[in-house]
């Protein structure tokens, strides 16, 4: 499994790294814990932190049944896309959040793949 073990390396370093910038970003506009609004840069460098942790919860377990039971080079292959789809994200959303589309539909779409193919290769191998 090391393939699934480097991608989800990745992909929670990447996200350690939004959640530093979160923490530079409050110093930066002044906006101080537990707010989470009233700067538009802040929010934007917010959002794109906790947008990461919401599709962790698909993403995490999908890369692990995908490489679990289809293919572990593969599920590391999607797994570097979703981490590489997600920083993409990050970039156009923090340029401007009506701009993050195709990072935000790319990050979906492979996590789609690995949960629909997982669960496809799981079923096939118990049955």
């Amino acid at each position: 499994m090391r393939f699934t073990i480097l991608a989800t390396f990745a992909a929670l370093m990447t996200y350690c790294w939004f959640m530093i910038k979160v923490a530079r970003a409050r110093k930066q506009f002044g906006v101080e814990a537990p707010k989470t609004s009233g700067n538009q840069n802040f929010e934007r460098i917010f959002r794109v932190q906790q947008n990461t942790v919401e599709q962790l919860v698909l993403f995490l377990p999908a890369l692990w049944i995908f490489g679990t039971y289809v293919s572990d080079q593969l599920a590391g292959l999607l797994g570097l896309g979703w981490t590489a789809a997600r920083a993409l994200y990050a970039a156009e959303y923090y340029t401007d959040a009506k701009k993050r589309g195709p990072g935000a539909a790319l990050t979906t779409l492979i996590g789609l793949v690995l949960l629909v193919g997982g669960t496809i290769g799981a079923l096939v191998k118990m049955g």
